[in-house]
């Protein structure tokens, strides 16, 4: 039987490893706070999960070493920003040659790093054992038992199908890909996007702006991951424009609901205090600009939600900037 360490207790980090475990693995769930790791152990995750009744065979703890320990596969669910030093205090307990997956959506700041790329630098791990997991997965609808599926993307691909036949359930559909470039792009990327499509539901604007902001958000994500060497049929698949529609229209989606609360004239400290949870496009959209700078990208809506979020503009100044624009073809 697969062993499967998933180091992160949040809401995908939890539903992933209930994914896991219907799937055949045994999983053990690494949690920071020793109340979470009680209640998972208890059969639910209540402080982010609430509505997932988990199997028998998830069980947590709050060593990481505890975790990791003669694990087969390792998950890697948390925060993007706090990659890092969560590897710095455990990545050497990753064994060796075992898949290391990524369920993180984000860019580095300050490094304007890739996940899959500080899982290579400060964990050592070989860039073929680096697994990429992304697509249109809403954690709430997933412990629900709602059919979705996934992208598992490696560059090497027996890797990928490891990992793949790992988590394939009856109703989890996982593809395989080597895009690694193009799935983490797309994931990172399509949060900021969903922060202004948010908003602009918040603003009161219909169904029409919202379809303009996904579709030239499409674009944006596909100049960037192009420009860093992604594959373009990734942008047309589950990771790209799938990902994209769910994370952009779900009043499940973190990112959208942040937007909401911002086009509704909540400041960025007052959004994140009502809902209280990691918002990814909130930490990385910084980080995504200075990227597509560094490579000569123009991305006029990231450049907006940046606006908001760093400089304290207020959401309902982003339309009038974005439509004001000089005409362009729209292959551009």
């Amino acid at each position: 039987m697969t062993r499967v360490a998933v180091m992160g207790s949040g809401n995908w980090g939890t539903a992933f490893a209930a994914i896991l475990a219907d799937a055949g693995c045994t999983v053990r769930l690494w949690a920071r706070r020793p109340e979470v790791a009680a209640a998972v152990n208890a059969g639910c995750n209540d402080a982010y999960l609430p509505e997932l009744d988990l199997p028998e065979t998830v069980r947590a703890t709050t060593s990481a070493q505890e975790a990791l320990d003669g694990c087969d596969i390792a998950v890697l669910a948390v925060p993007a920003q706090t990659l890092r030093d969560n590897l710095a205090d455990w990545g050497a307990a990753v064994p060796a040659a075992v898949p290391v997956v990524s369920l993180m959506k984000g860019v580095e700041l300050g490094t304007t790093l890739r996940m899959s790329e500080v899982i290579e630098q400060v964990g050592h791990v070989e860039p073929d054992r680096v697994v990429v997991l992304s697509g249109p997965n809403l954690a709430a609808e997933i412990a629900r038992k709602q059919p979705a599926a996934g992208v598992v993307a490696c560059r090497d691909m027996a890797t990928a199908e490891r990992v793949a036949n790992a988590c394939a359930t009856p109703y989890f559909r996982p593809y395989t890909d080597t895009d690694v470039i193009g799935a983490e792009v797309c994931g990172a990327t399509k949060n900021v996007v969903a922060l202004a499509s948010g908003m602009a539901e918040g603003l009161g604007f219909g169904d029409n702006t919202k379809a303009t902001i996904i579709t030239r958000g499409l674009a944006e994500t596909t100049r960037l991951g192009l420009a860093l060497g992604a594959h373009p049929q990734t942008f047309m698949g589950l990771a790209g424009v799938g990902d994209l529609i769910a994370t952009c229209m779900s009043p499940l989606s973190r990112n959208h609901s942040f937007g909401v609360r911002l086009g509704r004239g909540l400041t960025v400290a007052q959004a994140t205090a009502e809902l209280r949870t990691t918002t990814e496009g909130v930490k990385s959209c910084e980080s995504i600009l200075t990227l597509a700078g560094q490579h000569g990208v123009d991305l006029p809506i990231v450049e907006q939600v940046v606006a908001v979020i760093r400089d304290g503009h207020p959401a309902r100044e982003v339309g009038p900037r974005l439509m004001s624009r000089d005409l362009k073809a729209e292959k551009h």
